[in-house]
């Protein structure tokens, strides 16, 4: 694992990739189905991995406020 040190606390600093990447890993790793590899064909993970993120992604929508 890598430290980042930030040397500038009031500048906006593009986040990394692999944090992006770590970050979603961890929201989908939060659907009990996909915690464990049960599946026997990669269809099937590929389809619930969709579910997992078309849900995280409706609970991002509703909670934004309307204006």
């Amino acid at each position: 694992m890598e430290i980042v040190r930030r040397r500038d606390r009031h500048r906006f600093v593009v986040l990394p990739k692999r944090w992006i990447v770590e970050r979603t890993i961890g929201w989908i790793s939060r659907n009990r189905r996909l915690a464990r590899d049960f599946e026997r064909h990669c269809r099937i993970a590929t389809a619930f991995v969709r579910m997992a993120m078309i849900r995280i992604m409706l609970r991002r929508l509703a909670a934004t406020p309307s204006a």
